[in-house]
């Protein structure tokens, strides 16, 4: 950035491993991630290294659909947070890390961090432990920088995002908008179950009256 800023926003995704990485990279990190877990201690040399290779996977839209939503997310959010300057990160299968996404704002200027996670519900290993492990690490790295978790959400405000997007759908009286399975039959592109063959997928058609 040309500009030095006092705050940052920097959403956190999930993230998600490229389809075309090999699965066998992905099985395995995991493997040692969760064996690690359960011993307690540091990552070790080969689960850092399986880490780094799956995260700087090379990546398109069409190879993690999961990162070109979080972008699109992320440019939705970033004039809402303004003059706060928007960072993404993501927790693992994806670059960058929390820490790096930290380490730019920070060089950025920013003496305050504000860390939005994507995952809206409570309970969840990534947002109630992962996402503040990352956090302490920054905070030994960077003892002069303000770093708010905005954890948790209020569900009442997400219940009533739902509740609206939900009834936004219910009142369209002549579209019909949602998850089909069709156990005998298939949707063509004109909306109508054909007979023959299995089919799932989203549909948004015309309602016949």
């Amino acid at each position: 950035m040309a500009s030095q800023i006092e705050q940052a926003v920097i959403l956190v995704g999930h993230g998600a491993a490229a389809k075309d990485c090999p699965r066998e990279l992905v099985t395995r990190w995991k493997s040692l991630e969760g064996r690690r877990h359960a011993t307690g201690g540091p990552p070790s040399a080969e689960e850092i290294e399986l880490d780094h290779r799956i995260r700087t996977w090379p990546r398109t839209d069409a190879n993690d659909p999961y990162r070109k939503g979080l972008l699109s997310l992320a440019e939705a959010l970033r004039p809402l947070v303004a003059p706060a300057a928007l960072f993404v990160a993501y927790n693992e299968f994806c670059a960058p890390t929390i820490e790096d996404a930290a380490d730019e704002a920070i060089a950025a200027g920013a003496k305050m961090l504000t860390v939005v996670p994507s995952m809206l519900t409570p309970g969840g290993i990534h947002s109630e432990t992962e996402i503040p492990e990352a956090l302490a690490r920054v905070r030994e790295r960077h003892p002069g920088v303000s770093v708010l978790y905005a954890w948790p959400y209020d569900l009442r405000a997400i219940a009533a995002m739902l509740a609206a997007h939900t009834r936004q759908l219910m009142a369209r009286p002549r579209r019909e908008s949602g998850y089909f399975t069709a156990e005998r039959g298939e949707v063509d592109r004109s909306g109508v179950v054909e007979p023959g063959g299995v089919d799932q997928g989203w549909i948004d058609r015309d309602r016949e009256r």
